[in-house]
């Protein structure tokens, strides 16, 4: 995995427009999918991706107050952000607040599943309508969520009021996620102009968090980009053709007819098999890739 300092913005995952929060993270869509179809791909990011979360997480944990007693989980949809930090941070309660009662219903069961449940309590809320009843925490963790609300100026500030003195936000946003189609789909070039049709497209855009953060009253400590590794196999394969199956739609008004008809025809291609056949050739399988940019921010002691 490779850190960055210059920010990009092939952004492309993500609702685009303000959508209610949960604003999952990793969702995949122009509009709001429907949530089952959502926490599909959540979880199949969680796999792919696992590289890119635990490195945010663990940099996050090393910048959180000592003790770490409440943690808070704004969009936490279907809960791979909160599981994450429950058990980086084993003597924290962890708040996971999102708009879905399904996705709050899979986070539970995940977290009763992963042995942490007693730890994380959920909260269905908009954010939109308000900040929710957290209480006091140490930790507010915003992945992919604060580009969906309407007003994140008024939400940082609650953010701000919400943390004790020395406590922690991270903001979290995708960049560069993009599904690579093996070299024999297309003619040359597809990759290049499937990322940039996912530019125009409007995927998972967003402003540089820093100014925002500092105008809530926060001290920037930490901004880093990082980049996963690229991914092949079964779990990535299955995440690119997800991922294309829901994005073709707002795609193809920013690509040409034959780069369409080339997605189509591998997406229409069979999967691989049980017995772990595939139709593509050793070495000319879809490739996942994604990156990740932290904001960790301050509230002054005093």
């Amino acid at each position: 995995m490779t850190s960055h300092d210059h920010h990009h913005h092939d952004h492309a995952s993500g609702h685009h427009g303000h959508a209610h929060v949960g604003a999952h993270e990793g969702a995949h869509g122009g509009a709001r999918p429907d949530d089952d179809a959502c926490a599909e791909i959540l979880e199949l990011d969680a796999v792919v991706f696992a590289d890119l979360l635990a490195d945010v997480v663990a940099r996050v944990a090393a910048l959180a107050p000592s003790p770490t007693r409440t943690v808070v989980d704004l969009g936490a949809g279907t809960g791979t952000g909160t599981l994450a930090l429950a058990k980086a941070l084993p003597d924290a309660q962890v708040v996971a607040v999102d708009s879905s009662s399904v996705m709050l219903g899979r986070l539970r069961a995940a977290a009763d599943g992963a042995g942490v449940g007693e730890r994380v309590r959920t909260v269905e809320a908009d954010l939109d309508d308000g900040w929710p009843a957290t209480g006091e925490a140490d930790l507010v963790w915003a992945s992919a969520s604060m580009h969906h609300v309407a007003d994140p100026d008024r939400v940082l500030r609650d953010a701000y009021a919400a943390l004790a003195p020395g406590g922690l936000v991270a903001v979290v946003e995708m960049t560069g996620t993009t599904p690579v189609l093996p070299r024999s789909v297309g003619r040359e070039g597809l990759a290049g102009r499937l990322a940039e049709a996912m530019t125009h497209a409007g995927w998972n855009q967003y402003p540089d968090w820093t100014p925002h953060l500092q105008r809530a009253g926060f001290r920037l400590v930490e901004r880093v980009e990082l980049e996963s590794s690229p991914a092949t196999g079964p779990d990535a394969t299955r995440w690119v053709r997800t991922a294309l199956e829901r994005q073709r739609d707002h795609l193809a008004p920013h690509l040409p007819p034959e780069d369409v008809a080339a997605i189509a025809a591998f997406l229409d291609r069979p999967e691989r098999t049980a017995s772990g056949t595939d139709p593509e050739p050793p070495g000319d399988e879809p490739t996942a890739r994604s990156g990740r940019i932290l904001w960790a921010a301050r509230r002054p002691s005093r």
